[in-house]
């Protein structure tokens, strides 16, 4: 049983977007769900990563959009980990690489709990982007999306 009610919600103010989600699958299954390339590409975007933990680099690709550059900004084992990606449309960044200027941080922090895992995703910096407020509701719809995938996934294998 999935047990992902809640929606992701923005907060105008501070510019982020936030969701937490219960799934009942162990605490490592949901680690390995958001931090190992080959798990990552089977519910979020194709996920190309050289290197591990602070300082990884690679992209994470999208049909119908392309290839986002990403880095790992923060990398604490079975606790924490942020990615840096330049996905704002109108950047114009060189391909491969990520735009510390104009760039989002999304974070996953996770808990266990007695039902197996809690995974909250925090969404940062949308100010820099070129429309915050397209952007903020356009990541809404997609941190939705993509952990109801990860959902889905993690408790199947679980």
């Amino acid at each position: 049983m999935s047990m992902t009610a809640n929606e992701a919600s923005v907060d105008l103010d501070a510019f982020t977007v936030r969701r937490t989600i219960r799934i009942a699958a162990p605490l490592e299954k949901v680690w390995s769900a958001v931090t190992d390339p080959a798990h990552m590409s089977r519910w979020f975007g194709a996920t190309k990563l050289s290197g591990a933990g602070v300082g990884a680099h690679g992209t994470m690709t999208f049909e119908g959009y392309g290839a986002v550059p990403i880095r790992v900004e923060e990398f604490e084992p079975e606790v924490r980990v942020s990615y840096r990606w330049s996905n704002d449309d109108a950047s114009g960044v060189l391909p491969g690489v990520v735009d510390d200027e104009r760039s989002t941080v999304f974070t996953f922090t996770l808990v266990e709990t007695d039902e197996g895992t809690e995974l909250t995703v925090v969404e940062t910096g949308f100010e820099a982007t070129s429309d915050p407020a397209r952007n903020l509701e356009a990541h809404r719809g997609g941190w939705n999306d993509e952990l109801d995938k990860l959902v889905a996934l993690v408790e199947q294998e679980a």
